[in-house]
């Protein structure tokens, strides 16, 4: 997010837009091939809609040759796409992946989250842990 704000300060929006459609691009893919692995190895789970593989075995082909074609021809952009996403692994570990995290890390985090929430309006801000309530 901090990256995305100072490239939107920076640069210009067409550039902004090719950054998030490559990376758009990249995660639709993962999102396919992951539906793919899911229908391999656990052919007998719930599926409330189910397709035939047909669909998006030809989905990634395209998607393949449009990733493949903009590295290709745009290849700073699409490196700074994956430099974007990988900003967020550090935000992954320290925040989701490390779980005997100090009080005080947690305490930052949550006060984060809360500033974020009532800056951004996105849901209504329940700072504070549930023991206080």
């Amino acid at each position: 997010c901090l990256a995305t704000l100072i490239i939107m300060l920076v640069g210009d929006t067409y550039t902004l837009i090719n950054y998030v459609s490559f990376i758009n691009y990249l995660c639709y893919g993962v999102t396919i091939i992951g539906l793919i692995v899911l229908r391999w190895k656990k052919p007998k789970i719930f599926r409330p809609i189910k397709v035939n593989l047909l669909i998006p075995t030809t989905y990634l082909a395209f998607w393949a040759f449009l990733l493949i074609f903009s590295l290709y021809s745009e290849p700073i952009v699409c490196g700074v796409g994956l430099i974007i996403i990988l900003t967020g692994v550090p935000v992954f570990f320290l925040g989701v992946y490390w779980r005997n995290k100090p009080k005080c890390v947690n305490r930052l985090i949550e006060s984060i989250t809360c500033w974020g929430q009532k800056l951004c309006f996105v849901v209504y801000p329940q700072c504070g842990s549930a023991k206080e309530e």
